[in-house]
């Protein structure tokens, strides 16, 4: 099994644990044993999809001005919580290839393994919700055409992104490519590099 098919398998995992109970505030219950990179991978996509929830909550147009400035303060510690999961994905990715020596001709990829998997989680969740539109009883015809229609590119998006990772993983372990991890530093979530924080 490639690696990510068994990505893939546990994203589909953990959207199903979540829409068990389709509710934000569901405690996570990840199987997996912490120290390993199944946890962390069912974690990403958890994240993802949670987020994925509180972005369709507040664009309600009706939704109340606090509720929605708390929401906003859940998704912005989403959103670090998201960076975090993914750098902890490149430090495994790192360990696992730490011993490897690369080629003097290696080249160094526009992205690293982690934050191509977070875009393989996020795919997961669009292949997952347009799916249901596809399939929604109550739309019209047109619309599920429609849907069914961008769920076809979604799955073929998610199986050239599947190769492209597959095929950088290997390239990295034969040493034709190496890796960097680096930290986002975002910037606006730091009291001492935000003004608007570091000024009051």
């Amino acid at each position: 099994m490639s690696f990510t098919t068994h990505c893939n398998n546990i994203f589909r995992q953990a959207i199903r644990d979540y829409h068990l109970t389709d509710n934000i505030d569901t405690p996570i219950n990840n199987p997996y044993d912490r120290d390993s990179i199944d946890y962390h991978l069912y974690m990403k996509c958890w994240i993802d999809t949670v987020q994925w929830h509180f972005e369709d909550i507040i664009r309600d147009p009706h939704i109340d001005p606090t509720e929605a400035l708390s929401l906003k303060r859940r998704i912005d510690r989403s959103n670090q919580d998201r960076t975090d999961i993914v750098e902890e994905i490149d430090s495994w990715f790192r360990q696992q290839y730490g011993e490897v020596k690369p080629q003097p001709d290696a080249r160094l990829n526009t992205e690293s393994p982690a934050w191509a998997i977070d875009r393989l989680s996020i795919l997961a969740l669009k292949i997952y919700h347009m799916s249901e539109e596809a399939e929604r009883g109550d739309a019209s015809p047109e619309h599920r055409a429609n849907c069914s229609a961008k769920l076809n590119v979604l799955l073929e998006q998610q199986k050239d992104l599947s190769l492209a990772i597959d095929q950088l993983l290997e390239d990295i372990e034969a040493g034709k490519i190496y890796m960097k991890v680096y930290r986002q530093m975002k910037m606006y979530n730091d009291p001492a590099t935000n003004p608007v924080l570091y000024k009051k």
